[in-house]
């Protein structure tokens, strides 16, 4: 099979990195599957006939760069992303080919953005980082709520996840972030990232139906803290938790996602409520769909073809908000994520 239209899966044998090979073999798009075990590689190309196998790890380059000789884009499913992110973008611009992320580490998110955004322009490639549930579909909705907005009071993405079953590489990403905090909670909130030790708290939070008023953990910080005031003049952002999923997610005893239809997707059920505040003025935006890591996996394809069809608004490291027309990708996602924005 020619590569010259392929995307590379760096991570293809995770769990999220399975829902991207899937969805890119879906709509017709060439695969290359990349990562560190190349047995796991092979025995993941006998299920899918007409992938090609690359085995590369992040200590060495050179695996990496024959990984992504020839091809069109590489999509990152590799955590933790703190320690995998570095070298694939490096990569990728070397191979001046797009990169693009579904990390929802809150540090590497920041270092995406400090450590590589004079090289990705320079190269005029574009990074998109946090191109998933977390940190990519906040953007875009939060984006699509402002809509001619240029700056906002407030922000505040809830997510309503009736539960939360991570898997074995959000443990590891989650120890990694905690070990880089020293134990500390981040919020974004005067225009800067935060680190503090403050007691969380609840809240009681309007859900749109089917969830309905839920308690959420309030400031439960993920990835939209680094994206969205990556391009939007906010000088808050809040993210908040339903307490079910927060629960799970500090339970060491929560398995992993356990599929329940022929998608491979678990029960989780999720709405994402985004509201934004200017003046006296609020607009909403939500979305809901079915399972937060299969989810991602139409994020980042969608992103891949959009960027490689060049329907984008800028180069260099940027959100998806940023890059792309918020409202239309959040409409592309039918029917993965069905959406309700302002008019």
């Amino acid at each position: 099979m020619s590569t010259s239209a392929a995307v590379v899966v760096y991570g293809a044998t995770g769990h999220t990195g399975r829902f991207v090979v899937a969805e890119l073999r879906r709509r017709g798009i060439a695969t290359v599957i990349s990562g560190r075990d190349a047995a796991r590689l092979e025995a993941l190309a006998a299920e899918w006939p007409g992938v090609v196998v690359r085995s590369a790890t992040v200590d060495d380059a050179s695996s990496l760069d024959r990984a992504l000789a020839g091809a069109a884009s590489v999509i990152n499913c590799a955590g933790p992303f703190a320690v995998t992110g570095g070298p694939v973008v490096e990569a990728a611009l070397r191979a001046g080919i797009p990169y693009i992320d579904v990390a929802a580490e809150i540090e590497a998110n920041v270092s995406m953005f400090a450590d590589h955004a004079e090289a990705a322009r320079k190269a005029d490639v574009p990074v998109v980082p946090a191109m998933a549930f977390y940190g990519g579909l906040g953007d875009l909705l939060v984006t699509a709520a402002m809509g001619e907005w240029t700056t906002a009071d407030a922000v505040h993405v809830a997510y309503g996840l009736t539960s939360w079953h991570p898997t074995a590489g959000t443990r590891a990403a989650g120890q990694v972030s905690h070990e880089r905090r020293a134990g500390r909670r981040v919020r974004f909130a005067d225009g800067a990232l935060q680190y503090h030790d403050d007691k969380a708290s609840e809240l009681e939070w309007d859900f749109p139906e089917p969830l309905g008023r839920r308690a959420v953990i309030a400031d439960f910080t993920m990835a939209d803290v680094v994206t969205v005031p990556s391009h939007l003049a906010v000088p808050a952002v809040h993210t908040h938790m339903s307490v079910e999923a927060a629960r799970d997610l500090a339970d060491e005893g929560t398995p992993s996602p356990e599929p329940v239809d022929g998608l491979g997707r678990s029960d989780q059920t999720f709405v994402v409520d985004v509201l934004v505040r200017a003046g006296d003025v609020e607009r909403r935006a939500t979305a809901r769909g079915q399972d937060i890591y299969a989810v991602t996996a139409p994020l980042a394809v969608e992103a891949v073809q959009r960027v490689l069809a060049g329907r984008t608004r800028t180069t260099g490291v940027a959100s998806a908000g940023a890059m792309f027309d918020a409202a239309d990708f959040l409409r592309a996602l039918a029917p993965h994520v069905s959406v309700e924005l302002p008019h």
